[in-house]
């Protein structure tokens, strides 16, 4: 098992996300679960090249601080929407690793989030999508919240992926721990 950050960075993670605070308080609950329990946290990282929104040179790029990965925490770069892309290695690293069980949260619930869910799926991975711990902004279809459901009620726990509190997130973590 795994616990997969997904672009928790300080240009797209902010107060204008669906349920901001209670989403940040849950990635920084769960990120120090995995932590004390020994389960491996990875972070990927969006780069939209030079002078763009999410430029790699500049302080945007960055995790958020509050989910500031450790020195040896792996982190794997992208400049598509899933954190699966070849360009990553993220599949080759959790395939030689033997990981199936990935619990995966950050941002953009429709965008980043959606291509990551659906995309380790298709690799044969089990997703898992603690409640409350990936969000969105409005766009001009629906308005975030919308969004947020659509994903997290709707497509994800049909088909691609087993949707949790994160409650249930922390035990799963808890008993892997005593596998281990």
């Amino acid at each position: 098992m795994i616990l997969l950050v997904v672009d928790t960075q300080r240009g797209c993670f902010n107060e204008n996300l669906f349920a901001f605070e209670t989403v940040k308080e849950n990635i920084k609950r769960l990120i120090a679960e995995a932590r004390k329990n020994g389960i491996e946290v990875c972070y990927v990282q969006h780069d939209d090249g030079p002078g763009k929104d999410l430029d790699k040179a500049t302080d945007r790029y960055e995790i958020y601080d509050d989910f500031a990965p450790l020195p040896n925490e792996k982190r794997f770069e992208k400049n598509v929407n899933s954190s699966f892309h070849p360009m990553t290695g993220l599949t080759e690293y959790l395939k030689s690793k033997n990981e199936k069980d990935i619990i995966t949260i950050g941002v953009s619930t429709d965008y980043c989030m959606d291509a990551t869910v659906k995309s380790g799926f298709e690799h044969g991975f089990n997703i898992i999508i603690p409640s409350y711990a990936n969000s969105t902004y409005d766009n001009p279809y629906f308005d975030k919240e919308t969004a947020y459901k659509y994903f997290n009620e709707f497509m994800w726990p049909r088909r691609y992926a087993k949707t949790i509190s994160v409650e249930e997130a922390i035990k799963m973590m808890q008993k892997s721990a005593k596998k281990l």
